[in-house]
């Protein structure tokens, strides 16, 4: 298949970029490098240096003739969708129709989407979320997340776009950037390597659902062969507390560094796990590594990375 994939210098779509060309697929990978990387784009993947709201993205498509779009691109930091809605808005729902708009110029049938199963949920009722939980955003990137699903309904109802929504718990692992507000264990790996304090927001008891990169690609794969359109759930069912993040990731560091705890971040959630029994029965998908098993890779890297 002729695939593009929004956002592919990324952390987690850099990494779907390596299994769908594995899979042998014609790859092209549009990302503006404002937090991708080019060096994580996969040499055997055509790569355009874009931003997603730019007018001469119809020429990518007009070229490429996709038959899939996996959609990634996106501003994914919730703190600074806080700070500044407008700007988020700008990227993530005009730029993502900038994108199916290109997709339904040119004949695009399929359109994978990297949703969000924590902050689409908002506070839960029941634990672990599945699909059919109220739906009730607490900031501006979630509300952004479900407007992009309500849109691709609109593309599959109007125009037969199929569409799979694949809504992400805390994904981790190698390539995820440690600096900024997002992705919690980068952050806490870097610094413990550099033998910097990690400062644990609040008490540490918040938990979530972290999910390990390479189970997440498996979804992406496994999306490209569903027929209609769906959405589901990518996540492990368990959650951890970010304490146990930082204790497992100072055994596999080697680190004799103390806990430290700062002051809790307002409007911070303080449970979220979500369910991935439908994507189980629909895609036969499971996740396959096991928090622990999974830190310690991505501790390795990161001492590479650091090391290099």
């Amino acid at each position: 298949m002729r695939i593009i994939v929004t956002g592919g210098a990324g952390f987690i779509a850099s990494h779907i970029v390596d299994a769908y060309v594995k899979e042998g697929h014609s790859l092209v990978v549009v990302d503006d490098l404002s937090s991708g990387i080019k060096r994580n784009v996969n040499p055997k993947a055509s790569f355009v240096h874009l931003d997603i709201r730019d007018e001469k993205l119809d020429e990518v498509f007009k070229a490429g003739n996709f038959d899939v779009v996996n959609h990634h691109a996106a501003q994914m930091d919730v703190r600074k969708s806080v700070a500044d809605p407008q700007f988020d808005a700008s990227i993530n729902v005009l730029g993502g129709l900038n994108v199916f708009e290109c997709a339904r110029r040119h004949g695009v049938r399929k359109i994978i989407f990297s949703s969000t199963g924590g902050a689409i949920y908002g506070e839960q009722d029941y634990f672990p979320a599945d699909e059919l939980h109220p739906l009730r955003p607490l900031s501006p990137y979630g509300i952004t997340k479900l407007c992009t699903e309500k849109y691709l309904f609109y593309y599959k109802e109007v125009h037969g776009i199929d569409h799979v929504v694949l809504r992400y718990a805390n994904v981790y692992g190698p390539r995820q950037n440690p600096h900024g507000e997002a992705g919690v264990v980068a952050i806490f790996a870097n610094k413990m390597i550099r033998g910097e304090q990690a400062v644990i927001n609040g008490d540490g008891k918040q938990t979530r659902d972290y999910t390990f990169v390479g189970d997440v690609v498996k979804a992406n794969v496994a999306a490209l062969s569903y027929r209609g359109s769906n959405i589901f759930n990518v996540g492990t069912g368990i959650e951890h507390d970010v304490n146990f993040l930082f204790d497992n990731l100072r055994v596999h560091l080697n680190q004799s560094l103390l806990e430290k705890h700062g002051p809790a971040k307002l409007g911070e959630q303080m449970r979220s796990v979500i369910s991935h029994s439908k994507i189980h029965k629909e895609l036969g998908w499971l996740p396959s590594v096991s928090l622990s098993d999974g830190l310690k890779i991505t501790a390795e890297y990161f001492k590479k990375s650091v090391n290099n």
